[in-house]
Parts: structure tokens; C-alpha cells; sequence
């Protein structure tokens, strides 16, 4: 296929050293006998194939005709390649990436030097990659990803269990169940469908065994060693995402090895991201890549060490497009000076020194379906994946409210609130958010933090609450970017719980707060720039393929008031799509469902169901998984069964189940 000044070949077998062959997808200039060329590699499980080929398609042919190579490789066992996976960022995986890394490097079309990239996992495995040291590696492009496995990732934050574990690991199974292509594999695809469905992993069993900060969690986790990572790094984010806080997070660790950007999106990359205003992602990347892989002496190096957008009042909506905000620039980031707040005798959110501290202990123990408003852990649409009105879930809290601001306050960066409470068993949940409450009283989150009280000293060594003894606690609430605008108020809303989030505590006992010792310390924005971040030249980047039958989301809360249960059910239908270029037509359909009683933390269960289709001339595959989570007041209970079907014929079937002890969670 050639494209202007491009080729794409459409699968090569990259040869490790084990045997085992890597498929890959390449870009290639033209003119590479003349003049070798750098290659940026991007390293997934998600199937170049069929699962990210829109977003390659957006992105690698950009590359190519500026004179760069783009090389998507399938992760063992993923896809088309051999093998099978073992893991989430395994050393395997990362050795075989470093090995890729060298091949790249070797071949006669390259310039020798190579830059990885990537959203997501992608995003991870580059900057773990880049600790180890390849010597082609000379730069990398961290999107949505993190420097800290055990707190920023989808498995727990600050020793909460998130729901976004079980969902996740029921994502991997489907996804690792999927049959590669016929097409690009040949006779042997059957052989390698089967000993993938027959050997892959169920993800949950193994994150469940590490409920602590331990090695397994520490192994990938670039903020042990910050000094070993010595490359440039552009870190990406969004407010609207789970991973928003891992662009201080590098430059703070990095120093000047990093640039960070952040703007209001959800978890895709920024030329196509919701909600606008997008940036010019492709023009971004080809600056770093130019100056980085090229030595082409651009302003690359000069480009502000902190670029955020400022949110300034979005209001909570069926669908976000666009949130109101303006961009910002710090050349250098430091630590924010902060305003602290604390509660007034009169019961008020109120700027030091305020009149009087707080009323007294209080009694908290929220409903356990308080948290519905949350939205996803991680978003993938400006939808009701993003936070809604969070009015919904201050009535299961406690709240603090400022009076009406008299001019706007902006701020950037991670607030900290300090308190002091009691419970009256080993652990048990805390949870804070930081709400805008706009005149006519809808609330927007602005940040959110959660505690699991026996890792209040650290995550590596829990250690359990002294029972009904006032302790000092200190929480770190996520990252934000944030104009509260006058006329509005400032909410601490504090709750001890956050369903489905964040997973019950075993016994929910419920905390007694004091109320004079609560300190809120907001970080202010501080000395800035305003600046232009320039957007994509194209409003629609990502190509239009066949649609054979229409996508379908639907997120809903029933309250069963007859057996008094909470259902918090998602539904995810891609529908039918067919690649004009290979005919392929496939389809994913995720319903989960979480259920829980609000007096009984032991009654929440989770399940999650994948239907994973794939479709060429007569030829129909498909898979279906099925992963469930539940627990007892001493045990997670896991179980999963994955089926697989040619055509109506079922020629594959596994189960997994395991009981686990839980490990003050």
C-alpha cells in the first residue's frame, strides 16, 4: 500500500531471541536507501490489527510523511504474535520490548536511534522501558500512564480496592481470548488461538495476591528510581482520566528530563480527545521526535516545563464536548504554595484563620452506595463515564461549604487535607472530594482522594487503626486545574464510602471525625503564563470504517427497594465494524453489573461479561468471557469462564476460581 510519500507493511515478524515471533505493522517513508530514518515504536496488547488500527491510522501516516517511521508491535501472545502473555509489564514483556528496541536500530532503513510512545499501557511500558537503558531508546511520549504502579494505576489507590481491577482484568481475558487473523497468520492460526485460550492468564488472581506496595507493584514503577530514567520525556494527561496525576508526579522526579501537558480530556490522545479544546498531538510529536531522534535543533527544549488547562466552572452534563478554561504555562514547575482552609464555629469551609475550628466530633458512616455520581475510574467518553452532579453523593456525606467566593481563585496542583478520627475496627474507608458548588447549587467534583485507614502510614506495611483512638490522618487528593469562580462555593465533602470506585471495607464501621482538627490546603496556580496550544489542523482525525450494526452505551442505577440493593450496571456495545482495507468486521460488548446492599459491605459482587466478535466473508469467530468478584468478611472470591466458538460450534471452554485473604482491604 503506498499513500503519498509512505508505504504501510501491513504485518512483519520481528524474531526474538527465545524464537518467538512479534507481529508488527510499519510506516515507512519513501527514500529510506538514501536516507535511513528514525522509528518511533508503540508496544501493546491491543491487536494493531483490529483494536487500535483507527488511532494507528490517525497518527503513524502523519509521522511517516515528516520522515518518520512508526512501528506498532503486538505484545507476546497478543494479536498476531507467538507466544503467550504473562502479565501486566512483566520483565519479559520489557526485554522483549528492549529487544524490539535493538532490531529497530539494526535494520538497514534506520537511523539508529528509536523513540517509544504510547497511551495507556503503552504509555506505562515506555517509561519502563526507558529505565532499562536501551541504547537506541533517545526519547519517549508518556500518555495516560503513571510513574507509581500501586497508587496510580487501575488496581488501588492508597490501599482502596478499585472496582476498575475486576473490570479491567475482565477486559484483558476478553481481549487475549480474541482469535488472531487468519489472514495475516495462515494455516497455524487454530494451533496458536488454542494455546493462547488455554494458557492465558486471569490477570485478578495475580493483583489480588499483592495487596500491599510490595516488589511485584515496585517492579515497573519509575518513581523507585528516578535517576535510572535519563532520557527526555513529553508526559500527557487529562483532568477528565484517572491518570491525571502522573505529569507532576515525572516532572517533579524527572526535573528537566520531563515536559508535562495537561488538558480537559478523558483517556485518549489529544488530537481526538474529549472534552475540547484538543491540541496538535501529531504536531507536538514530530517537534520531540525531530529534535530527539533527528538533532534537528528546534524549540523542543525550550517548550515550558508545565503546560495545563485551567477548567473554570464546567457544569456537569450528558455530554461534556467542551469545558470552559483557558491554557497555562509555569517554564519551571515548583511546589504550589497553598491556601489552607479549615471549619469555622458556624459550621463553614473558611481561609485561615477562620473564626472559631469546628463544631465537635461527628459521626460518619455513609450509605455504601454513596459514589454512584463518580463516573469511571478511567474515561473513554464525555459521557456519563465523567462525574455527574455530585449532589447526589454529598447526601450520603459530610460536607463543609465556603460562603460565595467574592472574586475567582485558580489553582494547580494536589490539595492535602489533614483531620483527625476514630473507628472502631482495624480499617475502614475515608474518602474526600473537593466539589465547585456553581449559584443555582449544582456541583461539579473538582478532586477526589481515598484512604484505606490502615495504610494511613504507608502502603507497604499496613498496619491496623487502634481501635475508637483518635488518630492523624493526612490524605493527598488527585491532581486538578481549577477556577472557582466568584459567586461560587468551595465543598469538602468527606464520606466513607465511594461505590463502586473504590470496594467496601469488611466491616464499614463508620468514623468519628473531629471537626476543629480538619485542615484543607488547596495549591495555589502561582506565578504563570497564559499561552496558545495550538489544535490539530484536522477536527476529524480518526477514519470511518464500514458500520454493519450501531454502537450502544448505556449506564444506569436501580435501587431495588423491595430487597434493598443497589445495581450499578454498564453497558458497551461497539457494534459491527468492518475494515475497508481487510475486510475484518468485528464487535465487543461489555455488560457489568456491580450490586450492593447499603448496610452490608459483604454483600457487593461484581460481574463482568465480554462478547468479542470477529467477522471475513463466512468466517465467524467469537469469544465470550465472563469474570465475577465477590467476598466475605476474610476472603475475595474470584471466578471466570471463557468460551470459544467457530462459527455455532463451541471448540474451547475454561474456568478459573480462587478464594484469596484479605490483607486489611
Amino acid at each position: 500500500m503506498v499513500d503519498r510519500n509512505f508505504s504501510v507493511i501491513e504485518n512483519e515478524w520481528i524474531t526474538l531471541k527465545d524464537g518467538t515471533r512479534l507481529a508488527a505493522r510499519i510506516w515507512m517513508p519513501e527514500g529510506t536507501e538514501q536516507s535511513p530514518v528514525p522509528a518511533v515504536l508503540e508496544y501493546l496488547p491491543y491487536r494493531k490489527r483490529d483494536g487500535t488500527c483507527a488511532r494507528d491510522e490517525s497518527t503513524y501516516p502523519a509521522f511517516a510523511a515528516a520522515g518518520i517511521a512508526g512501528v506498532r508491535v503486538d505484545i507476546r501472545g497478543s494479536g498476531e504474535s507467538e507466544g503467550v502473555i504473562d502479565g501486566e509489564y512483566t520483565p519479559r514483556e520489557l526485554s522483549d520490548g528492549c529487544e524490539i528496541i535493538e532490531w529497530i536500530a539494526a535494520q538497514p532503513w534506520s537511523n539508529g536511534k528509536v523513540g517509544m510512545m504510547g497511551i495507556s499501557w503503552g504509555g506505562f511500558n515506555c517509561l519502563q522501558v526507558a529505565a532499562l537503558k536501551p541504547a537506541a531508546l533517545k526519547a519517549v511520549i508518556s500518555i495516560a500512564s503513571t510513574v507509581d504502579r500501586y497508587n496510580d494505576d487501575i488496581h488501588y489507590k492508597n490501599g482502596c480496592h478499585l472496582s476498575a481491577q475486576l473490570s479491567w482484568a475482565a477486559t484483558m481475558l476478553a481481549y487475549q481470548s480474541r482469535s488472531p487473523d487468519p489472514e495475516l497468520v495462515g494455516e497455524g492460526w487454530r494451533e496458536m488461538w488454542l494455546q493462547r485460550l488455554e494458557n492465558e492468564p486471569f490477570f485478578l488472581e495475580e493483583w489480588l495476591e499483592h495487596q500491599r506496595r510490595d516488589d511485584f507493584w515496585r517492579h515497573g514503577s519509575i518513581c523507585e528510581d528516578f535517576e535510572s530514567f535519563q532520557i527526555p520525556a513529553l508526559v500527557i494527561a487529562g483532568w477528565a482520566d484517572g491518570y491525571r496525576n502522573t505529569p507532576v508526579k515525572a516532572v517533579e522526579g524527572l526535573g528537566g528530563r520531563a515536559k508535562a501537558l495537561i488538558g480537559p480530556w478523558v483517556h485518549k490522545y489529544p488530537h481526538f480527545a474529549w472534552p475540547k479544546p484538543r491540541a496538535d498531538f501529531l504536531g507536538e510529536a514530530i517537534r520531540w521526535w525531530n529534535r530527539w531522534l533527528r538533532d534537528e535543533m528546534n524549540d523542543a527544549e525550550q517548550v515550558p516545563q508545565m503546560r495545563a488547562y485551567i477548567l473554570d466552572g464546567p457544569r456537569p452534563s450528558v455530554r461534556r464536548n467542551e469545558d470552559p478554561g483557558r491554557w497555562i504555562a509555569k517554564d519551571i514547575w515548583r511546589t504550589p504554595e497553598l491556601r489552607a482552609f479549615t471549619i469555622s464555629n458556624d459550621g463553614s469551609l473558611a481561609a485561615q484563620p477562620a473564626p472559631g475550628r469546628g463544631v465537635g466530633d461527628v459521626y460518619l458512616r455513609s450509605p455504601l452506595d454513596t459514589g454512584t455520581a463518580a463516573g469511571e475510574y478511567f474515561t473513554l467518553k464525555p459521557d456519563a463515564e465523567m462525574p455527574g452532579d455530585q449532589r447526589i453523593d454529598d447526601a450520603g456525606s459530610l460536607t463543609f461549604d465556603t460562603h460565595p467566593l467574592l472574586e475567582a481563585e485558580d489553582y494547580l496542583g494536589q490539595p492535602v487535607l489533614d483531620l483527625e478520627l476514630s473507628c472502631a475496627s482495624d480499617t475502614a474507608n475515608l474518602v474526600a472530594r473537593i466539589v465547585d458548588v456553581h449559584p443555582d447549587g449544582t456541583a461539579t467534583r473538582v478532586a477526589f482522594g481515598v484512604l484505606n485507614l490502615a495504610h494511613r502510614s504507608g502502603n507497604a506495611k499496613p498496619v491496623p487503626m487502634e481501635k475508637n483512638k483518635k488518630t492523624h490522618v493526612s490524605l493527598v487528593l488527585d491532581a486538578c486545574g481549577y477556577r472557582f469562580r466568584a459567586g461560587h462555593r468551595i465543598r469538602l465533602s468527606l464520606s466513607t464510602s465511594y461505590w463502586p470506585i473504590i470496594l467496601p471495607s469488611p466491616t464499614d464501621p463508620g468514623l468519628a471525625i473531629d471537626t476543629t482538627s480538619i485542615s484543607l490546603s488547596l495549591p495555589l496556580l502561582g506565578e504563570h503564563r497564559e499561552i496558545v496550544v495550538p489544535q490539530p489542523a484536522n477536527p476529524d482525525p480518526l477514519p470511518h470504517y464500514i458500520e454493519h450494526s450501531p454502537a450502544e452505551t448505556r449506564r444506569t442505577v436501580e435501587r431495588d427497594m423491595t430487597k434493598c440493593l443497589t445495581h450499578y450496571r454498564v453497558y458497551e456495545n461497539t457494534g459491527l465494524v468492518e475494515h475497508p482495507g481487510t475486510g475484518n468486521a468485528t464487535q465487543d460488548i461489555r455488560d457489568e453489573t456491580w450490586t450492593i446492599a447499603p448496610d452490608d459491605p459483604n454483600s457487593m459482587t461484581g460481574v463482568s461479561t465480554w462478547t468479542c466478535v470477529a467477522r471475513r466473508g463466512q468466517q465467524s469467530l467469537k469469544t465470550v468471557s465472563t469474570s465475577r468478584l465477590g467476598c466475605t468478611e476474610t476472603e475475595w472470591i474470584t471466578s471466570a469462564q471463557v468460551e470459544a466458538f467457530e462459527g455455532e460450534e463451541k471448540i474451547f471452554e475454561k474456568s478459573f476460581e480462587k478464594r484469596i485473604r484479605r490483607d486489611f482491604m
